[in-house]
C-alpha cells in the first residue's frame, strides 16, 4: 500500500515538474516576443496583412508581432508627429517623410537605405465605369462638361498629391506654361471634382458607391478593387517610402521586417497583388505586367524638383497653389 502511494506521488510530482517546466518555457518564449507598431497609408492594408503573416513564418519574424495602423498618408504622418506609437512607417509621399525628418523622428539619411527608401511603386491611373461611357482616356477628357471626378483631399491623403502633380506635368509636356498648367487644375477642381475624400480607400468606396465617372487613384488600388482603368499617356511614377522611427526601442526587429519586404518572396507577393516591385528579380519577372512607359515622370523631374520644392510650391497648408485652390472652394487645408 505504501509503495503504491509512493509511486503515485512520484508520478504526480513528475507531472507537476513537467507542467511547470512547460509553463516556464512558454513564458520565456513569450518574453522574447516583440511587438512592432507599423503606421501605414490606407490602400495596401490587404497586401500588408498578407506580408506580415508571411514574415512571421520566417526565422527572423517568428518572434515578432506587428500591430498596424492604417489611414490617409499625410494624416498618418501627422499622427506619428503628434505621438502615435510607431517603430516605422510606410507612407506614400516624400513630404510626409520629410516632415518627420524635420521633427527629428526619422534619420535624415533614411533614403540611403536600399532602393533609396522605396519599398514599391505604382502609377496614377483613371478608374472608370464599365464600358467607359464618357470615353475618358486622357487628362483633357477630365475637363469635359458632365464628367465628375473622385479624388482625395491633398492635405490628408498622399494619392491626391500624385494626382495633382501628374495632371500638372501632363499639361507642361503638352507645351503649356506653368501658369496655364495651374489654370487647368483650377478649372478641374472647380468644375469637375465631385468628391475629395480623406484617403485613397475612402475615395474608392465613394466611387464604388456610384458617385462620379472617373476615380483618380493608384494602379494597385484599381487592380485590387477590380475597377476598369486606363493609364493616361502622361502619369507619375509613384514611390512608396519606408523608414524607421529614430527613437524606436525595437530597431533590430524593425530592420528585419523592412529588409524582408524588399526580398524576392515579399516583392513577388506585392507584384501578384498589383504593386510594382523594386527588387530586381521580381521586377524582371513581372516586367510584362508592369512595362516601363515613356510617359512616367519621376518626382525628381526638373519640372517638379523633388519633394522639398513640390511641398513648398504646391502643398504648404498656409500658402501654396493647392491651398489657394482648395481655400477658394471651401475645402479644409489644415491651415
Amino acid at each position: 500500500m505504501h509503495r503504491r502511494r509512493f509511486v503515485w506521488i512520484s508520478v504526480l510530482v513528475a507531472a507537476l515538474v513537467t507542467a511547470v517546466a512547460g509553463a516556464a518555457t512558454a513564458a520565456d518564449k513569450s518574453s522574447k516576443d516583440t511587438t512592432l507598431n507599423l503606421v501605414a497609408y490606407s490602400t495596401p492594408r490587404p497586401v500588408l496583412d498578407k506580408l506580415i503573416s508571411e514574415f512571421r513564418k520566417t526565422a527572423q519574424g517568428s518572434d515578432i508581432n506587428i500591430r498596424a495602423s492604417y489611414g490617409p498618408s499625410s494624416a498618418q504622418g501627422q499622427a506619428v508627429a503628434n505621438g502615435l506609437p510607431a517603430d516605422g512607417v510606410i507612407l506614400n509621399t516624400g513630404n510626409d517623410i520629410n516632415d518627420l525628418v524635420d521633427k527629428g523622428l526619422i534619420n535624415k539619411n533614411w533614403d540611403k537605405q536600399s532602393y533609396n527608401g522605396v519599398v514599391w511603386n505604382s502609377v496614377v491611373v483613371f478608374g472608370l465605369r464599365n464600358g467607359n461611357p464618357k470615353k475618358i482616356k486622357g487628362w483633357n477628357d477630365l475637363l469635359k462638361s458632365g464628367v465628375g471626378a473622385v479624388t482625395v483631399n491633398p492635405f490628408t491623403g498622399g494619392i491626391a498629391k500624385w494626382n495633382i502633380l501628374a495632371a500638372y506635368v501632363a499639361q507642361r509636356k503638352l507645351g503649356k506654361t506653368d501658369k496655364q498648367a495651374i489654370a487647368y487644375l483650377q478649372r478641374f477642381y472647380k468644375n469637375n471634382v465631385v468628391s475629395q475624400d480623406s484617403s485613397g480607400s475612402n475615395a474608392t468606396n465613394t466611387f464604388l458607391s456610384g458617385k462620379g465617372d472617373v476615380l483618380l487613384t493608384f494602379e494597385s488600388e484599381a487592380i485590387n478593387g477590380k475597377i476598369p482603368f486606363v493609364i493616361p499617356r502622361q502619369t507619375m511614377l509613384i514611390d512608396i517610402y519606408i523608414a524607421a522611427i529614430e527613437k524606436s526601442q525595437n530597431k533590430p526587429e524593425w530592420n528585419a521586417f523592412s529588409r524582408y519586404l524588399k526580398t524576392y518572396p515579399a516583392q513577388k507577393i506585392l507584384a501578384e497583388n498589383g504593386y510594382r516591385p523594386v527588387n530586381k528579380q521580381a521586377l524582371n519577372e513581372f516586367r510584362s505586367k508592369f512595362p516601363v512607359r515613356a510617359g512616367e515622370t519621376k518626382i525628381t523631374s526638373p519640372l517638379l524638383g523633388g519633394w522639398r520644392a513640390v511641398d513648398k510650391k504646391w502643398f504648404d497648408p498656409k500658402s501654396s497653389i493647392m491651398q489657394r485652390i482648395e481655400g477658394g472652394l471651401g475645402v479644409p487645408t489644415g491651415s
